[in-house]
């Protein structure tokens, strides 16, 4: 082993090895060279393990299991076993050693005589060999990855990637539940699984884990009140004379299953110098059964086995009769256990507890004696109940309380007990047996040894713990409960700092948890559990003592054990023979405070067999080591062949002689090793792992953490110090008000959380120094944002508090509390001047934590020196130091505004103060020095302005006045507006305040002044927006002065008006609502939608509350200056909608009023046009309840004027109405077509001259009188007609005549087009420019467009594309070509596809008039020729609309050049090898031809339905006759309807067999002639215009021409009286239900201009096939 003095600076610079033994001042370590830097190192017995860079592992030292044994090798050898493996951890038991992979994968090596290595069957193992953790319990079993390994004597632990411990070797202290040792295959230590453990260490015989508190999401887990192990309740309570004792500290005999060999081995060592005394009274216990309410099974610990042992040895007492004494025991069971032993194991276990406790014993030499008064408890129960104080158990703790009232307990004590000891409570120790002291405590004793030294700080903090239900007493006396409870109880409602540390930030996860328990578990002997006894536990048990003491790291020697926390202190317990522990207080078996001088701060630290090395900061940063422990002789090293007796001798004899500390030392030599980052303790032999300080980079890392720790050692000592006794005072809140306790609670908060992330990034930063060092693993860097939130939100509290007066009203409760010295004050607060006072002291101290920002910029800054400029690192450390220093250059500002605002508020006391003064509220200027006066003020008046960060503040007042000022107004800063007025024409400095209801001017005393205010409000403006709009930390100074005009903001109004204390919230322009936003009344309106000039304008919903129904009105659609204006819906609280067009707030122009459901009392439809909120004009009422449908006009709500009204029983009315009445001339019709023409007085109800005519031409002609249907008076003269020639001519004349007394097409539904020319921006029809129109177009297209990209689920994607098209406008200028003309007709197509458009939304409105009117009742055949006019009336009123926006557009019936081109097209028409498609339309321009495409397909249902119904009667004679000829074969038909023989189709072509086969025509053959043409013809039922249905017919007819060629092979020209029988044929075997209706339709609404041409005479054909077909003469 290369060895030289640490003196010599090595090659290498990091990682560097020095090793010593003990810590006289003649030690110096050596250094060992390796090739690279040390990353780690472990160290058994006799050997030691080592980490290097780059993954390699070398061993050192006596390695007997190596086949190649030398004594001791001279230098490390390397583990070539583990070479193509990257380890990344290493450890060493007494004997073995372990490798943790970079996979997770573990290597065991070493002694295996106990199966510590893992492996079976071998007693050593030689090299490294992996062992394998198999997890059963998954389904495929998983090898289990692990983070890190602790070795014992004859045992090994490692901690699995998830956070779950497993063990093997031999002993109770793997925490397993087996009986044979040893255990070869590692397993899972169950009663730690579900806890999240952090970190495991191994001592020679017992085992330490560090594990997460149980979190928020552990917390909804059912209580547990019973021991699942022994079945007795958990938390128990006894009542006592004066007082209740609620315990928790349940001792579970289960936790420790120790055979009775084991107990027997224990019996002597523990009986020794224990006499039996017979004159104190015994006090027995025994477990009851579970029917009554069980006490805790609490016998002290060391009594128990004492009993247990006393029953070895057969001393048996026959005392087991009184009632259960109630004691706790000082372990109490975790509520999570694993699986345990079968119920049977657990009864005969607890009989035997129960038969050792009825002979329950007194000592006299060893033990406290407990008298009766101080609660008949024995020493280690007082312990942890004084400890625990209290905890509440809902209403278990009532049944226990009754269960064991006061009177038994009472009965029951020998009463020369009571008086016997008198209060004095424990009686001096007796005798001084060193194993009894160690064995034997007391929580007393061990607090007032507790370095800290002041009890009453850890009871309090024990009660704050326990006491979750206010109102229950503890066992402190009543007296000093009455004192200390009240306050305290009031604490833990208000603070954090009691307990756990507040809930952290999920964002802060990714730091270390301080919320830590210890748990240990394996053999005790030496108090090494840290349980307060020297018991063994089988299972993991929980330190209490430690559960708040934020351990962040444990550490096992051989027989003691370690714990540091964040706050940089080290507990420790177990054997302290040789001064290891670092204190001599005894006993040894409860975690206590190593002393430490004042200020040295442990952040690393290790264990070895007989001494503890510790790793501190001092008054510098650089780090120094302590040691405490045994003194090491060189001859002890030299000799290890002496017998291990004699070894013994000696350190008994060492002992004597003093050669160990009695607390722990510093190492003189440390400062020479540089900067130590670990140290390592192991049999004897320290090590520790230095760094050279390359570039000043590892100082700086140390610097930093050091500062860090530091730091949160100074807020924990406020903390504790100060905050605690301030909040724990009686009288605090009475002092302080209501406001200010609420606003030092929310600081005291903030500062917990502060406190919580300093302690959290101290212990991040160590765990740097001691693995990695380097930049990436700064947290601060990454999550900069975490601690500058904190900060800010920080000091924002303190400035809240301080502005609210809350130091001063502070100042007499700390001076009743620190007294008239503030020594601590002062010394806590770094304050230097002479005699400050005691409000300043706290303002210093509270506002402390800030300046640590300055700290962190500078050591930053410091580590960015050690960087290359142009690096990552360098530019990350650069940016992170820039924010700490802006924010400490930001929070010095905030703390400069609060004084400001303290002092103004101390300065102006009052009422008016006291209603303005609030904690977020910071001065910023004000005017009483006279600088701003309010122009046009009134000569006596005085103005005084006040600028906050939050409101401008006007404060108004008489001079001569006492009260100076009466009245103020507060002008929020949000919506305030500031112009300054220019000075050329006035030459006054005014500054125009815009505010949303008022403006005024604001004159300032000089330009200097006047630039100030308005710099002043504009920041102040900005800096209240930008805090509105995030709510976060305000803008820097290099800010832009002016802020925005338009802006976010809310207000209420408060002048009379309209808007009277409604609530507006959204976007402003220049004190005036302007764009989206939300207005609120207080009587529950709410507007939600656009404004423009502070009035709703644009798309907007309002919600207006209907008081009588308590149900809303609700208007959705378009506004204007504030009124209801364009389209739009609204749903009436009655149930009724309205949907349609508003104008000035009421229903204008065309709508739709439907009210009532189906069921209720009035369900009808209403559509037409409105006048100022009435119906007038024309408009369709459909009648639901009635049945009955009225087209026609209305006044006033009234139906007046011409209309139709039809029934659904068929009853047809036309004529005049008048005061909503049938009432004037009219015509009724039947179903049976019975006609009244005449006069009518009432609904249906006929009075007057008329005439009725019957179904059979029979009529009356005369007056009338009465109600149609019910019984008519006629006075007349009868008629029967037909009974002679002559009169035919005279009936034909007397035919009625429908359709002259209703409205006629063109004055229908004029407000839908009215509405669609002044979309496109004319007043009225035509009266326009065409280019504002095209503009309006695209105005509209545009808006919805925006609206669509805010709701997209509004349109389908084809629509949208189609959107996206039309936004091109088309060439609407210039001469109309054949193509402009095919392009105008593709734009129709699409713009009357979206009803976006103007276009499309008419059409929309049109169908859906056209369809309220013939669908339903409207039915009605009578109606198909109103139906028909109705559509020319459209195509006519929408080709005007299409004329205006196209003008070069030829009118009606105008034609359009021909291209030259067109002319071959036209060579001959019925010629074969012309194209088969329709004559191109449009040669002519028709209103038919370019709208009927797009308007027909949509009307088709209804006017097709009125068809059908109109031609009922020929269709049936029609269908009777096809149905009766189609019975016919093919042959025998046309033979039938004369087809001439030459035109007999010979063969047909068969779909099925070879292509081109034909089959012959025979007699029986059907359905097979003229196929094609049938199947063309059929299409005729697909089309819905006319044109389309023509162009069916054509190819029908081209069909049957092409078949009789190929028959004749030659060209071949027909003669109607040749073509018609064979088109007859066609029509009767295509089989046309409705051909009527289809004929009637065609001729109908043919385009004029081809009643003449070809399609013209096609069509006649048809048509007369349809009527021969009807009169047909079947033979």
């Amino acid at each position: 082993m290369e060895r030289k003095s640490s003196g010599d600076d090595g090659a290498g610079e990091r990682g560097l090895l020095h090793t010593w033994k003990g810590y006289s001042y003649s030690v110096t370590p050596e250094r060992l060279l390796l090739r690279g830097p040390v990353l780690q190192v472990a160290l058994g017995t006799r050997h030691g393990v080592l980490l290097v860079e780059g993954g390699q592992v070398y061993s050192f030292g006596e390695l007997p299991w190596k086949q190649s044994h030398v004594p001791e090798p001279a230098k490390p050898t390397l583990e070539s076993a583990l070479s193509g493996q990257r380890v990344v951890a290493v450890a060493a038991g007494s004997f073995h050693s372990g490798a943790v992979t970079e996979d997770g994968g573990v290597h065991m090596w070493g002694d295996n005589a106990a199966g510590q290595c893992g492996l079976s069957g071998l007693s050593t193992v030689p090299n490294p060999t992996p062992v394998a953790l198999v997890d059963t319990d998954t389904t495929p079993t998983q090898t289990v990855p692990v983070l890190e390994l602790a070795c014992g004597e004859q045992h090994t632990l490692a901690l699995s990637a998830q956070r779950e411990v497993w063990a093997w070797g031999s002993g109770c202290q793997l925490g397993l539940n087996v009986a044979v040792f040893p255990v070869w295959k590692p397993q899972k230590v169950e009663h730690l699984a579900g806890r999240y453990v952090l970190q495991v260490a191994c001592g020679a015989s017992h085992s330490l884990a560090l594990v997460r508190c149980l979190g928020p999401q552990d917390i909804h887990r059912p209580p547990v009140d019973k021991c699942r192990q022994c079945n007795q309740l958990l938390f128990t309570m006894t009542d006592k004379e004066d007082h209740v004792i609620i315990s928790d500290a349940h001792y579970c005999p289960l936790s420790m299953e120790l055979t009775e060999d084991e107990v027997r081995l224990q019996a002597p060592a523990l009986t020794q110098g224990l006499k039996m005394s017979p004159s104190e009274p015994v006090l027995s216990s025994h477990t009851s059964t579970s029917n009554s309410p069980p006490p805790t099974r609490g016998v002290d610990p060391t009594q128990d086995s004492e009993k247990e042992s006393a029953l070895a040895n057969g001393a048996l007492t026959a005392a087991d009769s009184g009632p259960p004494a109630q004691s706790g025991g000082s372990v109490v069971l975790g509520v999570k256990s694993s699986p345990y032993p079968d119920e049977q194991a657990v009864k005969d276990y607890l009989k035997k507890l129960s038969e050792a406790e009825q002979m329950d014993k007194a000592t006299a030499g060893g033990t406290h004696t407990l008298l009766p008064s101080a609660g008949g408890l024995t020493s280690s129960t007082l312990n942890s109940l004084v400890a625990s104080c209290a905890s509440a158990v809902g209403d278990r703790v009532a049944s226990t309380y009754e269960a064991l009232s006061l009177k038994k307990m009472m009965n029951y004590l020998p009463s020369g007990v009571a008086k016997a000891g008198g209060p004095a409570g424990l009686t001096s120790v007796v005798g001084d047996n060193t194993a009894e002291r160690v064995r034997l405590e007391d929580s007393m004793q061990a607090k007032k040894s507790s370095s800290t030294g002041d009890i009453r700080e850890e009871e309090a903090e024990g009660l704050r713990r326990r006491l979750s239900l206010p109102g229950l007493l503890s066992q402190v006396s009543p007296r000093l409960l009455r004192k200390a409870c009240r306050p305290r109880m009031r604490a833990v409602a208000l603070t954090p700092l009691g307990g756990p540390v507040p809930e952290v930030p999920e964002a802060q996860e990714v730091f270390p948890t301080l919320q830590t328990e210890v748990w240990s578990w394996g053999h005790g002997e030496h108090g090494q559990l840290g349980h307060g006894d020297s018991l063994a536990r089988v299972r993991p048990l929980c330190i209490k003592s430690l559960n708040s003491k934020e351990v962040v790291r444990v550490a096992a020697g051989a027989h003691h054990s370690l714990a540091l926390t964040a706050q940089s202190q080290v507990f420790s317990w177990g054997s302290n023979s040789f001064g290891q522990l670092g204190h001599m207080e005894s006993p040894s078996t409860v975690p206590r405070l190593a002393k430490l001088s004042e200020g040295i701060r442990v952040w690393d630290m290790s264990a070895g067999e007989r001494h503890t090395l510790l790793l501190a900061d001092g008054d510098c940063f650089r780090p120094i080591i302590y040691y405490s422990g045994q003194q090491v002789k060189e001859e002890a090293e030299e000799s290890p062949a002496k017998e291990l007796g004699q070894q013994e001798e000696e350190e008994e004899e060492e002992q004597r002689a003093g050669s160990y500390t009695q607390q722990p030392v510093l190492l003189p030599f440390c400062m020479d090793l540089g900067y130590v980052s670990n140290v390592f303790a192991g049999s004897q032999r320290c090590v520790a792992l230095s760094d050279m300080n390359v570039m000043g980079f590892i100082a700086g890392l140390h610097e930093l953490a050091s500062a860090e720790r530091k730091f949160y050692c100074k807020m924990c000592n406020i903390k504790t110090q100060i905050i605690r006794p301030l909040l724990e005072m009686e009288a605090l809140s009475s002092a302080l008000g209501q406001t200010a306790t609420g606003l030092l609670h929310t600081l005291i908060r903030r500062f917990g959380l502060l406190c919580h992330l300093t302690g959290q990034h101290a212990a991040s930063l160590t765990a740097n120094l001691r693995r990695v060092r380097d930049v990436n693993s700064l947290l601060v860097l990454d999550n900069a944002s975490i601690f500058l939130d904190s900060y800010t939100e920080y000091c924002s509290a303190v400035g809240n508090f301080q502005v609210m007066g809350g130091f001063q009203t502070l100042t007499k409760p700390s001076l009743d509390f620190f007294g008239k010295s503030p020594e601590l004050l002062m010394k806590l607060s770094e304050c230097s001047e002479e005699n400050p006072a005691t409000a300043d002291l706290l303002v210093a101290l509270f506002y402390l934590p800030t300046r640590h920002l300055h700290e962190y910029g500078r050591l930053l800054l410091k580590l960015v020196t050690c960087f290359e400029v142009c690096s990552n690192d360098y530019q990350r450390l650069q940016d992170s130091c820039s924010k700490f220093e802006a924010l400490a250059l930001q929070l010095k500002r905030k703390r400069k505004d609060a004084d400001y605002t303290f002092h103004f508020w101390k300065s102006f006391p009052g009422k008016m103060t006291d209603s303005l003064r609030k904690p977020q509220r910071r001065l910023i200027c004000e005017s009483s020095n006279k600088a701003l006066m309010l122009q046009n003020a009134g000569r006596f008046s005085v103005n005084w302005f006040i600028v906050f960060n939050d409101a401008l503040v006007h404060a108004q007042g008489v001079a001569p006045c006492k009260n100076l000022f009466s009245s103020h107004h507060v002008f929020p800063l949000t919506t305030l507006w500031v112009e300054p007025i220019p000075e050329e024409n006035t030459g006054l400095h005014g500054l125009k305040m815009i505010t949303p209801e008022e403006t005024f001017t604001l004159l300032a005393s000089s330009p200097m002044e006047k630039t100030k205010w308005l710099r002043s409000i504009n920041q102040a403006v900005e800096q209240a927006l930008s805090a509105a709009a995030q709510d976060s930390a305000s803008v820097g100074s290099g800010q832009k002065l002016e802020p925005p005009v338009p802006r976010t903001a809310s207000y209420t109004f408060y002048k009379d008006g309209r808007l009277k204390e409604a609530k507006y919230e959204g976007r402003w322009l220049a004190g005036k609502p302007n764009g989206r936003g939300v207005l609120k009344w207080p009587d529950g309106r709410i507007y939600t939608g656009a404004f423009k000039n502070g009035l709703e304008d644009g798309f907007g919903e309002l919600l207006a509350p209907n008081k009588t129904l308590n149900k809303n009105d609700q208007y959705l659609g378009h506004w204007k200056d504030g009124k209801m204006h364009g389209l739009g819906t609204y749903r009436y609280a009655s149930g009724e909608v309205y949907d349609g067009s508003f104008q000035d707030s009421m229903r204008h122009g065309h709508g739709m009023l439907r009210s009532g459901k189906l069921n209720t009392s009035s369900p009808s439809v209403f559509i037409g046009q409105w006048l100022q909120d009435k119906k007038t004009g024309y408009g369709v009422f459909d009648d639901i309840t009635k049945g009955e449908k009225y087209m026609g006009m209305w006044q006033d709500h009234l139906r007046q004027g011409t209309a139709v009204v039809v029934t659904q029983f068929g009853l047809y009315y036309e004529g005049a109405f008048r005061d909503n009445k049938m009432m004037g001339t009219g015509i009724l019709l039947s179903d049976d077509d019975t006609t009244y023409e005449g006069e009518f007085s009432d609904d249906w109800t006929l009075n007057g001259k008329g005439t009725l005519t019957m179904a059979n031409s029979d009529y009356l002609e005369g007056s009338f009188n009465g109600e149609w249907g019910s019984g008519l008076k006629v006075t007349g003269s009868y008629f029967k007609p037909h009974l002679f020639e002559a009169d035919k001519d005279k009936d034909k004349t007397r035919a009625v005549k429908l359709g002259r007394l209703c409205v006629c097409a063109e004055d229908k539904w004029q407000a839908v087009f009215e509405e669609c020319w002044s979309q496109l921006g004319c007043e009225a029809a035509g009266r326009g420019e065409s280019w504002k129109a095209w503009e309006n177009i695209a105005v509209a297209l545009a808006t919805s467009r925006q609206h669509i990209r805010d709701s997209p689920e509004m349109l389908s994607r084809s629509h949208s594309r189609t959107l996206e098209s039309l936004e091109v406008i088309p060439p609407h200028e210039g001469p109309i070509t054949m193509e402009r003309y095919h392009s105008i007709r593709l734009y129709l197509l699409k713009a009357c596809d979206i009803p976006l458009h103007p276009l499309g939304r008419l059409l929309e409105t049109l169908v859906a008039v056209y369809r309220m009117t013939y669908v339903g009742v409207g039915a009605n055949r009578r109606l198909l020729p109103q139906a028909v006019n109705e559509i020319k009336s459209y195509l006519n009123r929408i080709f005007q609309i299409v004329r205006f926006l196209f003008r070069d557009l030829p009118e009606e019936g105008g034609l359009i050049p021909e291209p030259a081109t067109s002319l071959q097209d036209k060579k001959e028409p019925g010629s074969t090898d012309a194209p088969l498609e329709s004559p191109k339309p449009g040669r002519v321009v028709s209103s038919s031809a370019l709208l009927l495409p797009v308007l027909l397909p949509r009307l088709y249902p209804p006017l097709f339905t009125l068809y059908a119904l109109d031609k009922e009667r020929e269709d049936d004679v029609y269908w009777d006759c096809v149905l009766r000829l189609n019975k016919q074969p093919d042959l025998a038909l046309l033979a039938f309807l004369g087809v001439q023989q030459k035109f007999w189709p010979v063969s047909f072509p068969v779909s099925m067999p070879a292509l081109g086969e034909k089959q012959q025509v025979l007699s029986s053959t059907k359905d097979a002639c003229f196929a094609s043409a049938v199947e063309t013809l059929q299409q005729i039922s697909t089309t819905f215009t006319p044109s389309d249905k023509l162009q069916v017919i054509q190819l029908t007819f081209e069909e049957i021409t092409q078949e009789v060629q190929s028959l004749l092979k030659q060209d071949f020209l027909w003669s109607m009286d040749d073509l018609f029988p064979v088109f007859l044929y066609v029509v009767l075997r295509a089989r046309i239900r409705n051909l009527g209706s289809e004929v009637s339709l065609i001729e109908d609404l043919m385009d004029p201009c081809v009643q003449h041409g070809e399609h013209g005479i096609m069509f006649t054909t048809l048509k007369a096939c349809y009527y021969q077909i009807q009169h047909e003469k079947i033979t």
